[in-house]
């Protein structure tokens, strides 16, 4: 390589960090329950949510990462992505959640919240879904000064994002509610089976609807023949008589 010649290194970001997805099914499954809930409230806005999905925060350092369960980034091309590096989008995400397991409620608390905190993640969720280890289960905290502050609980025992959605844990299931509306946030599976449940109920009371109309016109009939039966019969007494 002559002189004045500066080769370039490429640094490689690897899409997997080698860890398993979640420590248990239960923590998977409601890993992919809140990504469906958060990205159908956001459908058709500028909001990217993701989850499982490595973020590097420092340029040509590929140690530098982490791996929210959950993500929201406002202000997003919602775009599939293969990784997520921040020097590039120009955007951190405004919260995170993680479903927090024996193995990383150390590190959920730890070091992972230090370091959303120095990245400037407005807000941070943490859900216990076996309820072993954090108390309580639900816990959730806003980026204030350069420092997590808790969430207080609102008057319905909800925690409220500045999104515009309410985590509520009712009977050991974690819930999310639209905060304007009041109105219980679906995944894309039960809003198509409560669309087929109100098809279905329309149906029921269209039918049953049409079949009392049905009852309605017969009877009517049914009282039309008896008057015309007796017209007729009177006339044949009053004519025998």
């Amino acid at each position: 390589m002559s002189a004045g010649h500066v080769r370039i290194r490429r640094v490689a970001y690897p899409e997997s960090d080698g860890k398993p997805m979640a420590e248990t099914d239960i923590h998977r499954d409601w890993m992919f329950q809140i990504i469906d809930l958060l990205k159908g409230y956001f459908l058709g806005q500028r909001v990217y949510v993701s989850g499982n999905l490595l973020i590097y925060y420092v340029e040509g350092d590929p140690k530098k990462s982490l791996a929210p369960d959950v993500f929201v980034v406002k202000d997003c091309d919602p775009r599939r992505r293969r990784i997520f590096k921040i020097w590039e989008e120009k955007l951190v995400p405004f919260m995170t959640v993680e479903t927090t397991s024996r193995k990383t409620r150390r590190e959920d608390l730890g070091k992972k919240k230090k370091v959303y905190a120095e990245l400037g993640i407005r807000e941070y969720f943490l859900f216990d879904p076996l309820e072993e280890w954090l108390h309580p289960p639900l816990q959730g905290f806003r980026l204030v000064a350069g420092e997590y502050e808790r969430i207080d609980p609102s008057a319905a025992g909800g925690l409220e994002s500045e999104l515009g959605i309410t985590f509520r844990l009712i009977d050991g299931a974690l819930l999310l509610f639209d905060t304007a509306t009041g109105k219980l946030l679906l995944t894309p599976t039960e809003r198509k089976a409560a669309e087929h449940l109100a098809d279905a109920e329309r149906k029921a009371a269209h039918d049953l609807a049409d079949a009392e109309a049905r009852r309605k016109a017969e009877e009517m009939a049914a009282s039309a023949r008896i008057m015309q039966l007796e017209e007729q019969l009177a006339r044949l007494r009053d004519a025998k008589s």
